[in-house]
């Protein structure tokens, strides 16, 4: 509160009213209302973005080992080997590089699923199954998807699996 002086020497009190302080409550009421579901999707959807970018990673890895593999797509017992690991023009995998073992790695490691029931698994599947593995990967195509059930879905109702 503050008092000041007017003209005629009284002491006059100026303070907000009950009503100012009831519109106040109501503003950062509609103000919190608005914001905090906004902020609680943040999360989910940081991961959907998190998997949209690992497929993009995992996608073009794939490209790149076909495109110097000639043409040939990494083989599904193997995918993990040939993409983090040397390989030569066969797609033998090799841990260290040689004269021979000079392709890649493509990958410093297989991503860990971000989102859905299978949240932090890694490893191939050749389709989509409740196994224990984050991602599901078609030797023919080079195609990779999330190894995730068609009922899961984003924020936006999109399935995870179709990304």
């Amino acid at each position: 509160m503050h008092e000041a002086m007017n003209t005629t020497g009284r002491t006059h009190r100026s303070a907000f009213s009950l009503i100012e302080l009831v519109i106040v409550v109501v503003i950062i009421g509609i103000i919190g209302a608005i914001a905090i579901p906004r902020m609680s999707r943040g999360a989910s959807g940081a991961a959907d973005s998190g998997l949209v970018a690992d497929l993009a990673v995992m996608r073009s890895a794939i490209d790149l080992y076909k495109a110097e593999h000639g043409g040939t797509l990494p083989t599904f017992a193997d995918i993990e080997d040939q993409l983090t690991t040397y390989t030569d023009d066969s797609g033998t995998a090799n841990a260290t590089k040689t004269s021979t073992y000079y392709l890649g790695p493509y990958l410093r490691e297989i991503p860990k699923l971000k989102v859905g029931s299978n949240k932090g698994l890694t490893g191939f599947v050749a389709s989509q199954s409740g196994t224990t593995k984050g991602w599901v990967y078609d030797a023919t195509t080079g195609a990779v998807s999330a190894n995730l059930p068609d009922t899961e879905l984003d924020v936006r109702g999109v399935q995870y699996n179709a990304y």
